[in-house]
């Protein structure tokens, strides 16, 4: 293996730990404001990291979380809203890109 082969494996290496690190902290973000009744859907949240497009996806895995999330008419109690997840992705977008960046270069020095 050619050195210019490892280094660009470690560097996707390290891409792929960052994101999964920023889908965990955006997911935690996220979780601050989602709906809560029995908290079924905030421990149904997961990150998962697609290697091969080098993405993280935030999900949410019950019956009802797509209703929750998109419905602005439902009502949400203490700090709650639907769009928690869209929301905090936006508020957090900034802050999310720099750790990403600093991530990658701190890897390929």
């Amino acid at each position: 293996m050619r050195t210019d082969d490892a280094a660009l494996r470690r560097l996707h290496e390290a891409t792929l730990a960052a994101l999964s690190d920023a889908g965990e902290f955006l997911l935690e973000e996220a979780n601050r404001t989602a709906p809560i009744e029995e908290g079924t859907l905030i421990g149904s949240g997961m990150v998962t990291v697609d290697r091969a497009r080098a993405k993280a996806i935030v999900s949410y895995d019950t019956p009802y979380a797509v209703r929750q999330h998109e419905d602005t008419r439902l009502r949400h109690t203490n700090g709650r809203r639907a769009k928690w997840l869209e929301h905090t992705g936006r508020e957090q977008s900034a802050r999310i890109g720099a750790f990403l960046a600093d991530r990658i270069r701190q890897a390929s020095r």
